[in-house]
């Protein structure tokens, strides 16, 4: 026996009445498991429990192949790389094997041979399943050489024959054999290479430079596109397509509640030494509000999508504009502001694509949403009614200074001229301390405004503006 207690040889694998399963049916056996336990099956997906993650759930029950049909950030990657928790954590290989030949069934010559000659006595590996997983992003340049195979040009100057089926190099394909195999955006792949494919799915039958190998390969396949793809960049040939068992059609988070847990749980958080963070919930939905909105703008093509990956970098934008402004100011505790939300002009832009380029500039489109995010989001919390002192108070010459740079104690100070502000800070759970007494009375304000019962003038900087009657 190998020192790990596993089989070491062919002999000691039949004693242990060891059976090799097929990969359908090892995930289906794991899946199974998983289903009885109430195990799920994705760690760190989110919003797909009654819709994409059921209809996997069947595909893999049914055995088959599966295409993921969704525009970008949907986490069509992610699920196809958690579908290796669902592999056995080892399986056994003839040792030395490229395409990990099942000890009781080999397939390649190598591993034939080896058999052959070794008997029992055959030597095994225990391979890790995430050494049984491999994907590749599909481009034009794509050959069936990098899929399938080549014929090796050193192994026949060595004196073999090209007939010999050890001439050849193995493609991606036949060496996550007993594994799972993606290929991300298919469309961009060559129709001709797509051809390539048909037989590996179907018939398992290969042909490399004309010489035809048999290798009846035992791989899931898994394909993700973008649907714009079908008639913007390429297209998936109907062959090729009507071999997946399963089209899955993945989307964004249906609500905002969904995209902040999102937002939580991929944002990029490090440790700030003496400076505390902390980030009231109504930013959260601002943030997650203003990709929503964008996922509805006329402005913004929705061809190609609006990745939950905006909300994520946004959100990090926001918390760090915050906390630079703790840091220079010399303050223990860093709170967005609405005022912060100017910093997510470069984790926006990027991420979104005009529907008509050069009649409207990015950062008025970028404006635009955050108005929307910020009034959408204020009129849950509040009704302009219950602040009809505040605003009388504007009214009879009350002015208020607000920037990204004041120092929280400026805001606390300007509170006790503000009749109702107090009684409406409570209503927001601030997180305690003047920063939150800051963020949240930049929130009302800012609230206030875009309803139309305050003025706003910018003064000095960019993040600097006065509100008024």
């Amino acid at each position: 026996m190998a020192t790990n207690g596993k089989p070491a040889t062919l002999g000691e694998l039949r004693e242990s009445g060891y059976q090799v399963l097929s990969v359908r049916d090892e995930l289906r056996k794991n899946l199974v498991a998983r289903l009885r336990s109430g195990e799920p099956i994705f760690d760190g997906v989110v919003g797909y429990e009654e819709t994409v993650i059921p209809q996997i759930e069947n595909a893999i029950l049914s055995g088959q192949d599966i295409i993921f049909l969704g525009e970008r950030g949907q986490a069509k990657t992610r699920m196809a790389r958690g579908l290796v928790a669902l592999l056995d954590e080892y399986t056994p290989i003839v040792a030395g094997s490229e395409i990990n030949d099942n000890p009781f069934d080999p397939i390649s010559r190598y591993a034939k041979d080896l058999v052959a000659e070794h008997g029992d006595a055959t030597p095994l590996e225990w391979v890790d399943r995430s050494r049984r997983y491999a994907e590749k992003l599909a481009t034009p340049d794509t050959t069936i050489a990098d899929l399938i195979g080549e014929v090796d040009p050193i192994k026949v100057a060595e004196g073999r024959y090209l007939s010999d089926e050890l001439t050849i190099h193995y493609g991606m394909i036949p060496r996550t054999n007993r594994g799972i195999f993606t290929l991300n955006e298919l469309p961009d792949l060559a129709e001709r290479i797509q051809v390539g494919l048909l037989n590996i799915m179907e018939e398992r039958d290969v042909q490399i430079r004309g010489y035809r190998v048999r290798l009846p390969l035992d791989v899931y396949v898994i394909a993700s596109a973008n649907p714009e793809d079908y008639t913007n960049r390429g297209r998936i040939i109907t062959p090729l397509k009507d071999r997946y068992g399963s089209q899955i059609r993945t989307h964004y988070p249906v609500s905002v509640d969904l995209e902040i847990d999102i937002m939580e749980q991929e944002r990029t958080a490090f440790v700030s030494d003496g400076v505390t963070v902390a980030v009231p919930q109504y930013m959260r939905e601002i943030i997650a509000e203003i990709t929503h909105l964008a996922r509805r703008s006329h402005d913004i093509s929705q061809r190609s999508g609006v990745s939950v990956r905006m909300s994520i970098a946004n959100y990090e934008n926001v918390v760090s504009n915050a906390l630079k402004r703790a840091i220079r100011l010399n303050e223990k505790q860093a709170v967005p502001r609405i005022s912060d939300l100017r910093s997510i002009l470069a984790s926006t832009t990027g991420k979104i694509e005009l529907e008509t380029m050069g009649e409207v500039q990015e950062d008025r489109i970028v404006d635009k949403l955050v108005q929307g995010a910020v009034a959408t989001t204020f009129n849950r919390y509040f009704s302009v009614r219950d602040f009809d002192d505040l605003i009388l108070a504007f009214d009879n010459g009350l002015r208020v200074d607000v920037s990204d740079d004041m120092a929280a104690m400026n805001y606390v100070h300007q509170v006790s001229h503000m009749d109702g502000m107090r009684e409406a800070l409570g209503k927001l759970e601030l997180p305690s301390g003047p920063a939150g007494i800051a963020s949240g009375v930049e929130f009302v304000l800012e609230g206030l405004h875009l309803n139309r019962r305050l003025n706003k003038d910018r003064s000095g900087g960019r993040g600097s503006s006065r509100y008024s009657g």
